[in-house]
């Protein structure tokens, strides 16, 4: 049994022996430190950051070892997470900048979302089906069946029943005319959703500002009815 604990001390401090070997230990420690750290993060940009400069210090331990298989690993790590990373900071200047001129439109989405031509007449989503993805109009005419109204164009749609507690939709959407519709599938976005704060801020300022503009567009609607007549001057007729 001494001799076994011997033998691992001497394996665990020979790589003390060489300036490389201590290299290699350093480095190694490092990133996993900085892996550790990095799941403690609350923020996807900082998890992403973190993750490659941990990627990076393994990779030089890797080569200082050296490791073939741990190089090839961070090799493919790094450019993976830098990646990553590179989109998630892409989607947080758009929605910072979004925020800043105040554009509730859903046309910053565009980027992650999917185009489709839908001819006159096919039906989006009926009342009542999953809400199982978002939209945006480019081209085209589409009506809510229901309430006889026209989605603006340009403008996201399906993002509030997507948001309900039953995930259902409350209307009929319905090709006009020929119609562009861009979607983005609901997994990719609660992706965005989660990964990245001010996104999910963003798009409940949206989901809010469309409830208040419905609130006072019935509200008006209300306030211009015709007032009904009481019952006096109705016998007096």
């Amino acid at each position: 049994m001494g001799e076994l604990l011997a033998d691992v001390v001497a394996d665990l401090t020979r790589p003390l022996e060489t300036v490389r070997g201590i290299a290699t230990i350093v480095l190694t420690l490092i990133g996993v430190t900085l892996v550790i750290v990095a799941s403690l993060m609350r923020t996807m940009v900082r998890l992403r950051a973190i993750t490659v400069m941990s990627n990076l210090f393994l990779l030089a331990g890797a080569v200082t070892a050296p490791h073939g298989a741990l190089v090839l690993l961070y090799l493919i790590l790094v450019p993976v997470n830098c990646v990553r990373l590179a989109e998630i900071m892409r989607v947080t200047r758009r929605v910072e900048e979004a925020a800043r001129r105040k554009d509730l439109s859903g046309l910053w989405l565009k980027p992650y979302m999917k185009a489709k031509r839908l001819a006159a007449g096919t039906v989006v989503f009926r009342k009542g089906d999953p809400a199982d993805a978002l939209f945006l109009l480019m081209e085209g005419e589409l009506e809510w069946v229901e309430i006889g109204t026209h989605q603006p164009r340009g403008e996201l749609f399906g993002e509030i029943s997507f948001f309900a507690p039953d995930r259902t939709r409350t209307l009929t959407g319905r090709c006009v005319t020929d119609c562009l519709v861009m979607r983005i599938r609901g997994d990719a976005f609660k992706e965005l959703y989660f990964e990245n704060p001010k996104f999910a801020f963003h798009v409940s300022e949206l989901i809010a500002e469309r409830l208040i503009t419905d609130v006072r567009q019935l509200q008006h609607k209300i306030d211009t009815m015709p007032a009904p007549l009481s019952p006096e001057l109705g016998r007096s007729r």
